[in-house]
């Protein structure tokens, strides 16, 4: 039976953080990167941005591709083994843990005296027409992430969505679009009064209410319109927009654990204030699965050092 000192699962900057810091502590951990877990690339999210610069260090920018694969080289530099294998069940009954890839379904467990979840959450979509075509080429679902990207500037710009976060990016979009759309599919906003206010009074955001996306258009490169459709009135009509901004949701990768580890109501896991800690003495969650607010690269690698230092504090109290 395979036995390991610290398992990561998840492959992109919690992650590769985490191995980068308990390699260097010289507890060789094995970070199994998944193949197209959650139907994307290894890396996670960070892998369908096309330009970074925000992350501290590079201010030139960089794809994120090209973050993720300097991240991973630089923790395999230190003695991380990365396995391209998706993690398809965990057993956190006791310890060590038991847990199996796609691949090793039906063989016997691997197991391991500690384990670091950071597979992230994936951007909730519409799956419009065109949506494919467009995505990253004008459609997005992180505007802090990509607002400030050439393409964007004093250009006319839609966000979908009516909570919180909507409303935020829809207001930080105003930073660098010409005007700032927000599609809203009911009558009325669900975001907080004082967020309302804050995009009612901003004379570049107009609120389009009762109002659905049907299609995302453009020249076959970039996205030049998207076409709505009044849920009153039923008639369409062609918003030309340059970019289009998805604040829909979410979704943490937290299935493998379902039902094991305490987590919020959307999904995501619960960690001690401060820490990477779980329900689960020896789990720990990193990145985006347990942060439903910032959901940066940089937030992310942050947690994914906590991840280990916490890790390594456990493992050295076990011994």
């Amino acid at each position: 039976m395979t036995h390991q000192k610290v398992t990561i699962i998840g492959g992109g900057p919690a992650a590769l953080t985490a191995a980068l810091y308990l390699a260097r502590a010289e507890i060789k951990p094995t970070v199994y990167e998944g193949l197209l877990a959650n139907g994307i690339a290894a890396g996670g999210q960070l892998t369908t941005t096309t330009e970074i610069e925000n992350f501290p260090g590079f201010p030139e920018g960089l794809t994120g591709t090209e973050l993720v694969e300097r991240m991973k080289k630089q923790a395999e530099k230190f003695g991380t083994e990365v396995i391209t294998e998706t993690v398809a069940k965990v057993d956190l009954s006791s310890r060590p843990f038991k847990f199996w890839t796609e691949w090793n379904e039906d063989a016997e467990p691997i197991t391991t005296d500690a384990i670091i979840l950071a597979t992230g959450a994936s951007a909730k979509r519409l799956n419009l027409p065109g949506e494919e075509t467009y995505w990253q080429q004008g459609i997005s679902a992180c505007a802090v992430c990509d607002g400030a990207v050439p393409i964007f500037r004093n250009k006319p710009l839609a966000v979908i969505g009516g909570g919180d976060s909507a409303c935020e990016e829809a207001l930080f979009l105003t930073k660098y679009g010409s005007k700032v759309y927000l599609v809203v599919r009911k009558d009325y906003l669900r975001a907080s009064t004082i967020m309302q206010r804050r995009v009612e009074k901003n004379d570049k955001l107009e609120i389009l209410y009762n109002t659905v996306s049907v299609e995302a258009k453009g020249d076959g490169k970039l996205l030049n319109a998207l076409r709505i459709k009044n849920v009153k009135t039923e008639e369409e009509s062609d918003l030309p927009v340059n970019g289009l901004f998805y604040a829909i949701g979410h979704t943490p990768a937290t299935s493998i654990v379902q039902g094991q580890v305490e987590t919020d109501a959307n999904g995501y896991i619960k960690t001690v204030p401060g820490t990477t800690h779980t329900s689960v003495e020896g789990f720990f969650a990193a990145g985006d699965v347990q942060d439903e607010r910032y959901r940066q690269a940089i937030t992310s690698a942050g947690t994914g050092c906590m991840a280990a230092l916490d890790a390594e504090k456990f493992l050295s109290e076990q011994e």
